[in-house]
């Protein structure tokens, strides 16, 4: 596993659910899992894996973490602050369409999500 990033072993935490964002990161290698750490319990909603990102929305808004971030095994992961950002946007601007895809694939996937869980009733819901 070589490269630039930080390497994080299993289990580590890269982003906690809560704080307050300023940059998205790349998985380089290995994966990485998305957990909501709501009601004291660990729910894993999605794992990433090489050259996935995560934490995007914190370069257009400095806003709270909403999910925890952890590694699965071992894993390097790179980041990226909103100047290296524009600077890759700048250089390669099918960057921006990538992340906007991605950001919309997440949004339509968690409407879904919502759309089922409205659908249940009261009694199916944990």
């Amino acid at each position: 596993m070589a490269g630039l990033g930080k390497v994080y072993q299993n289990g580590e935490i890269i982003v906690r659910q809560g704080e307050t964002g300023n940059c998205m990161y790349v998985v380089q290698d290995g994966q990485v899992e998305a957990v909501d750490q709501s009601d004291d319990r660990d729910v894993v909603l999605r794992t990433l894996g090489r050259n996935d990102f995560f934490g995007e929305m914190a370069l257009f808004e400095k806003d709270m973490r909403t999910v925890t971030i952890r590694a699965v095994g071992t894993a390097r992961v790179l980041t990226i602050d909103r100047k290296q950002f524009l600077r890759g946007i700048h250089e390669d601007p099918s960057l921006a369409m990538r992340v906007i895809k991605t950001m919309s694939h997440r949004i339509s996937d968690l409407t879904g999500k919502l759309g089922k869980y409205e659908q249940t009733g009261p009694a199916d819901r944990p």
